[in-house]
């Protein structure tokens, strides 16, 4: 088991309003690549310069959830394209190696596992996958609220792009106030994530994670996946929202643009990743409303 810690990046989305470029939603990130792209290589140098040791490329948004289904029909894969040369653009300057991570996204919508839809998602992920085969150096399937979702993206990455890269696995955990078992945000048991590693279209799974959680529910999760999947590289990248979407009933996560909490400084962020790290994470992170100056504690503790 490897215990260098590997530093990820934070928030895109938000990292990208901070520094002025378009934001909004529905389109969220996805906005500052049609209309300023030059500010995503600069939101990618900024966690870079923060110590950064991964990207993960801006296509999270690049859905028909977020961008519409006639636009992601007619730009998708020029979209995807960019954004991965953009991420790799901006590892050039760089004076040590980054590695970029080619973002697979809910395609169907975030945080709501009833909606996934097993027909139509492989041929959207084909046009996520594709335009980013030659600018990246792993997959990163983000916020994945059920092993059904999981397991279809597997399939359709290895049918796409068969034994090409690494692939980690991110998952998003039930993070309702007074939840109290790990679970995800499908209910299953975090078990059934165990026995996914086991089933053929999961050979390429190098390391399991979990992200756009509150920080809080990330340690009691990797306590209960560490016994079960004791030889795979754990990880985490939570978020800052400071309220909880499931409190609003007309919350969806391409209509609303939640805000930060203000207790998660720099430095309590850091303390919280030190906790993941005691129950096995190697790799570490931030997602929404996690902006460089958190990921600069994350390397100032524990970067090489």
């Amino acid at each position: 088991m490897v215990n260098t810690i590997t530093i990820l990046d934070g928030g895109m989305g938000k990292e990208l309003r901070r520094i002025g470029a378009p934001f909004r939603q529905p389109e969220w990130s996805a906005l500052a690549l049609l209309e300023a792209p030059d500010q995503v290589t600069q939101a990618h140098r900024n966690f870079i310069d923060a110590g950064a040791e991964v990207v993960i490329t801006n296509t999270y948004a690049v859905v028909p959830f977020h961008i519409g289904a006639e636009r992601f029909e007619a730009r998708g894969r020029e979209l995807v394209e960019l954004a991965a040369r953009l991420a790799r653009k901006a590892t050039a300057d760089a004076n040590r190696p980054i590695r970029v991570a080619g973002s697979l996204p809910p395609v169907c919508g975030s945080y709501v596992p009833d909606d996934f839809e097993p027909e139509t998602a492989p041929d959207r992920w084909r046009t996520l996958i594709e335009p980013q085969i030659p600018h990246v150096d792993l997959w990163i399937g983000e916020t994945i609220s059920s092993t059904t979702e999981a397991r279809v993206l597997l399939e359709t990455l290895n049918a796409v792009a068969p034994d090409d890269k690494p692939v980690w696995l991110a998952f998003t955990l039930d993070d309702t106030p007074g939840h109290a078992e790990a679970t995800l945000r499908s209910g299953e048991p975090l078990s059934v994530v165990a026995a996914l590693l086991t089933e053929p279209s999961a050979a390429n799974v190098e390391t399991v994670l979990f992200n756009c959680s509150q920080p809080e529910v990330i340690r009691p999760a990797l306590e209960a996946l560490r016994p079960l999947l004791p030889d795979t590289p754990l990880g985490a990248y939570a978020n800052a929202f400071a309220e909880h979407h499931v409190e609003s009933d007309d919350y969806a996560a391409n209509t609303q643009i939640l805000e930060r909490r203000d207790d998660l400084t720099a430095e309590r962020y850091a303390d919280l990743a030190a906790e993941w790290i005691d129950a096995g994470a190697t790799v570490i992170g931030g997602c929404c409303d996690i902006y460089p100056e958190h990921i600069a504690a994350l390397a100032a503790r524990f970067g090489r």
